[in-house]
């Protein structure tokens, strides 16, 4: 090549630094005659060339220059430098890079000697550019810088920073390998151990750990986990007060302020001895809340201290964030889980002391998951010989009884069955026995409302039923009984009556007969009188009877809506001559509608009953004093009837509604009035009671149903 077109092509004094940024300002303005290297006009073409090349390059590059390994490079390499730019242009690599020397000076005085190029990919570099020894990472090459005879005269380096993406696949690993382990763990203290031991491996972001739980009213914080460098604390349960002592956490005022708080200086706790070779003692420590997640319940601390090789920048300041998260997330599942467990426990708990049968049957083939004490007891099983089985093979018997169908029903479609009394075989002492239940079947969903199983509650009824089936039988009787009582009640009543007559019209024609002195005898007056007042009573009981025969007989009949008011006033006015006689005073008070539906011969017959014996058990020493009223309560009108006439003892209360019972001999009657009266009211759907005190007098109160 002729020499003129070679010297135009090398750059002179004034192009070499042209453009470059920063750096080629830098370069045009240093006094290079003062350096070792001497004026630009004197450098090799290729160093001149190299220097043009990386000072218009966008990817960080330098070179070190001659046996001395003087310093050329470009903006884009500014930030590896940090605190050392400007200084170290023109200055020997060695002076710069004196913290990192064994590392890479050996790599680079091996290629002035002549040796290989030298790669390295993510190599881990202690450098001091920001007024500490900060741990970062580089991929980087060395290769040969040549002079203008081609030999080797420096080193060309071409070099990229992976400080972030690795120190954030730390990061992230040790994230997952926290969500990994925790899954299955069952108690916080374990959930918290863990996670501090998960954490120990990564002293280079986490010197050392603790974690803090609060209790509920946030006045205690317990200590359930610690590793790496811990700083100790008085005790593991940190009461948290305004002021904490000089060598405890600020947990308080992290409970208050809700942020996290970076502590710059932890010259006032005690402090262990460094770890490692590479790890310096960590000065600074961060405290965080740990919230529910999605909510504002705090639920502890995270203490972790703060690496001092690292700047807690927005990067390491969000991994604290995440892991402060994931821990709470873990508490979080570890709590449901507990809680989980811990209703599950009270669940088996309660099924097992139910008062009634239960069991759980599990699957499609509907598998005894849980089966209480009561439920064993009515297969007359034991608890070991049917859990974990499907229900055919626990309960053999039961196979063809429809049984399975049943539950089959329930776990297909979703819809509860229930039975109040089933028949079912079951095998005792090796016989099987008619066994009777009332139970519900119920479908069993999982959170997704998936059908899962059945659920049976049962009890266990055969005794009632056999009771019951007694006593339908017992029933069966009586009515037949009662029917034949009411029949020869209707027929003694109409075939009495004509023997009664007979005698009647036969005492007529004896005393016609008899000769008039001797009717005047005395002996014979009485006599005669004798039996005509036992014809009279023999002819009132045979009304009774019939009586009470036509209300057995005619229940239901002449029904119409009948005003109380009128029926009692119309009864009144028949006890005229006998009120006047005694001076009795009636008080009525009526409620507004006092109506019913009634039949209009009963109504009334229930009012004259109450009221003739109010009039007739009078109590000799006072005025009869009477009061009739009515009152409404739920599904009822009450008619009362008091008095202040002689009144009952309590053991007779129940006795005055019997036939023929009387409880005073002192004047007339059958005593089937309020044997008729309760029949009456009964066959309406009504009741009928009474309050009553001997020699104070009675209430009785009739309940006409709505």
């Amino acid at each position: 090549m002729p020499d003129a077109f070679q010297d135009a092509m090398i750059p002179d004094a004034l192009t070499i630094f042209q453009g470059g940024g920063e750096m080629g300002a830098l370069m045009r303005a240093y006094n290079w005659d003062a350096h070792p290297l001497g004026n630009p006009d004197s450098w090799p073409q290729s160093l001149r060339t190299n220097i043009r090349l990386l000072l218009n390059s966008e990817f960080p590059m330098f070179i070190w220059w001659s046996k001395d390994l003087y310093a050329f490079h470009n903006d884009a390499y500014l930030p590896a430098l940090g605190k050392k730019h400007p200084a170290a242009l023109g200055t020997a690599a060695r002076d710069i890079w004196a913290e990192i020397w064994t590392d890479v000076g050996g790599i680079a005085e091996n290629i002035l000697a002549g040796g290989e190029p030298f790669y390295a990919k993510g190599l881990r570099l202690y450098l001091g550019r920001k007024g500490f020894m900060e741990e970062t990472y580089w991929t980087f090459s060395y290769s040969p810088a040549f002079d203008d005879a081609g030999n080797v005269a420096g080193v060309f380096c071409a070099c990229f920073e992976e400080t972030s993406t690795i120190l954030g696949q730390r990061r992230l690993k040790c994230l997952k390998d926290i969500a990994d382990s925790l899954s299955q763990i069952q108690t916080l203290e374990q959930a918290c151990q863990t996670t501090c031991d998960l954490l120990a491996p990564n002293e280079s972001d986490i010197p050392f750990s603790q974690i803090y739980l609060l209790n509920r009213s946030e006045t205690e914080a317990r200590l359930l986990g610690q590793s790496g460098q811990v700083v100790p604390q008085v005790s593991p349960s940190v009461k948290l007060l305004a002021h904490e002592a000089h060598n405890e956490w600020p947990l308080a005022e992290v409970r208050d302020s809700r942020k996290a708080l970076v502590l710059d200086d932890l010259s006032g706790y005690v402090v262990p001895a460094q770890s490692s070779a590479t790890q310096a003692v960590a000065r600074k420590a961060v405290i965080l809340p740990i919230y529910l997640p999605g909510q504002d319940s705090l639920l502890g601390f995270f203490v972790s201290g703060i690496s001092p090789m690292l700047e807690y920048d927005t990067e390491y300041q969000n991994f604290h964030e995440l892991l402060t998260s994931q821990i709470a997330s873990s508490i979080a599942s570890v709590r449901a889980r507990e809680e989980a467990i811990r209703q599950q426990n009270e669940l088996s708990e309660l099924f097992q002391q139910a008062p009634v049968a239960i069991c759980i049957l599990r699957g499609p083939e509907h598998v005894v998951e849980l089966a209480n004490p009561g439920i064993c007891e009515l297969w007359g099983k034991r608890h070991a010989d049917v859990i974990g089985k499907p229900i055919l093979d626990a309960l053999p018997e039961v196979r063809n009884q429809g049984i399975k169908e049943l539950l089959d029903g329930v776990f297909r479609t979703g819809v509860p069955y229930s039975n109040n009394e089933l028949e079912v075989m079951l095998e005792r002492n090796g016989i099987l026995e008619p066994m009777y239940f009332s139970f519900v079947y119920h479908p069993m969903r999982d959170r997704k409302g998936t059908i899962v199983g059945v659920i049976a509650i049962a009890i266990g009824i055969k005794d009632q039923v056999e009771a019951r089936r007694e006593i339908e039988t017992m029933n069966t009787e009586l009515r037949a009984i009662n029917a034949d009582l009411d029949n020869f009640v209707y027929s003694a009543s109409h075939d009495l009556k004509a023997p009664i007559s007979n005698i009647e019209g036969l005492m007529e024609t004896l005393v016609e007969y008899l000769p008039a002195e001797i009717r005047q005898e005395e002996v014979v007056q009485r006599v005669l009188s004798l039996m005509d007042a036992s014809v009279t009573r023999f002819k009132r009981a045979v009304a009774d009877l019939t009586e009470v025969a036509k209300i057995q007989r005619e229940a239901g009949e002449d029904i119409a809506s009948l005003e109380l008011p009128e029926v009692v006033a119309d009864v009144l006015l028949d006890f005229e001559n006998t009120i006047n006689a005694t001076g009795a005073q009636f008080e009525t008070q009526y409620a507004p509608g006092s109506t019913v539906n009634f039949s209009a011969k009963n109504v009334r017959s229930i009012v004259y009953n109450l009221v003739s014996n109010a009039l007739k058990y009078r109590s000799p020493d006072r005025t009869p004093q009477v009061k009739i009223k009515t009152e409404e309560v739920p599904g009822y009108l009450v008619l009362s009837v008091s008095d202040n006439g002689l009144g009952l003892k309590s053991t007779d209360h129940k006795k005055i509604f019997t036939m023929f019972k009387r409880l005073h001999d002192h004047v007339e009657g059958t005593g089937v009035g309020l044997y008729i009266v309760k029949r009456i009211v009964e066959n309406a759907g009504g009741t009928i009671e009474v309050e009553s005190e001997k020699d104070k007098g009675s209430t009785f109160r009739v309940f006409f149903k709505r």
